[in-house]
């Protein structure tokens, strides 16, 4: 009989408990609570994909994919606008979702049901997982939601490169995305996007403008010194200085108000969840159980290392939210049923498919 191990969800509630800590002081008493709610159809899901296990969930995957594909074009033709993107849908009274959310969970799924018996040895064979990774993405920057966008490309690019790729394509497509980068991506980068480089080159060029989120977001960070404000006391965030304290930028919250020693100690669990990540692929023996594993670690992974690194001034802004910790309820259920799928493919990585 397998052991069950519990470090991955014990680490999980830790770091959703330092979440719902940090946004009761960050959010809107009225968006806090929403939050809440919102555990409530997380713990089903979680519940769901426990009972489904792994051998279930793939055989859905198809059609997982293609129901995230109907969402994507429904949000096109009647989705609600939110921050100058038409990335929500709402349901009657129920409340809003973003279909991207749940494309990215159906994603790695259908990742990994596409690439588990088929290496990559030829370059006809990138056709099936960048069709699957273009498609979503495609849909998702038309929102427009470029944080979405990319994460969908992470997830895809980390799963084809764990899958095992040759040398020379790997090197021939980073001597293109450097010659494509400067010479189209750039120049046809709409203006709000572009303000968000020179914000991250140099904040101090326009203060008040593309540079004023990473610069409030770095002083709050370097004012919390070593144990911090306190709880509630943090200036920056409760007099409003950081833009959109409650999801991008929640994270200089909570270095102000608990300092050096609580940033670093949400680093740390963030560190034990993708140590314990790693250790769950390398202890699978079927390319299937690897490739969803890695998919959620990558999932998370990127979320956490772009946010961070937004509100540190060492990556453009993007519109990331920070898994587990930033207000956002379809956030918050993607995130918690992403750690569940990669729980059930290590649980069951000696049952047959």
């Amino acid at each position: 009989m397998t052991r069950i191990d519990l470090t991955l969800p014990i680490v999980a509630v830790l770091l959703l408990a330092a979440g719902l800590v940090t946004l009761s002081s960050a959010a809107p008493d009225d968006e806090f609570a929403r939050q809440l709610v919102f555990l409530g159809p997380a713990a089903v899901a979680i519940a769901f994909v426990v009972w489904f296990g792994r051998a279930r969930l793939m055989r859905f995957a198809p059609h997982a994919y293609v129901a995230s594909l109907v969402l994507l074009v429904a949000v096109q033709l009647f989705g609600t606008e939110v921050n100058g993107a038409k990335s929500w849908l709402y349901v009657g009274p129920l409340p809003g979702f973003q279909p991207s959310e749940l494309a990215k969970l159906a994603l790695l799924v259908a990742l990994a049901a596409a690439l588990h018996d088929r290496p990559i040895k030829r370059w006809v064979d990138y056709l099936r997982p960048a069709l699957l990774v273009a498609v979503p993405t495609a849909l998702v920057l038309t929102e427009p939601d470029l944080g979405g966008a990319l994460v969908l490309l992470a997830i895809g690019g980390g799963m084809v490169l764990v899958r095992g790729v040759p040398v020379r394509h790997v090197l021939l497509v980073g001597l293109l995305l450097a010659v494509a980068v400067p010479a189209f991506v750039v120049p046809n980068l709409r203006d709000h996007q572009k303000a968000r480089i020179v914000g991250f080159l140099n904040p101090g060029a326009d203060p008040q403008g593309a540079g004023y989120q990473v610069i409030q977001a770095t002083i709050a960070v370097g004012s919390g010194g070593l144990t911090g404000k306190g709880y509630g006391l943090g200036t920056q965030g409760q007099l409003g200085f950081i833009p959109f304290r409650q999801t991008d930028f929640i994270f200089p919250v909570l270095a102000e108000e608990g300092g050096f020693v609580a940033a670093v100690a949400l680093l740390a669990l963030y560190g034990l969840l993708f140590w314990r990540l790693v250790a769950m692929a390398v202890e699978c023996a079927a390319a299937r159980d690897q490739l969803l594993i890695v998919g959620v670690l990558v999932f998370v992974g990127f979320q956490v290392v772009v946010n961070v690194g937004v509100t540190l001034g060492l990556a453009p802004v993007t519109g990331i939210t920070l898994p587990l910790v930033s207000y956002g309820g379809t956030s918050l259920v993607s995130t918690l049923v992403a750690l569940a799928i990669a729980f059930v493919a290590h649980r069951d990585r000696f049952a047959d498919w």
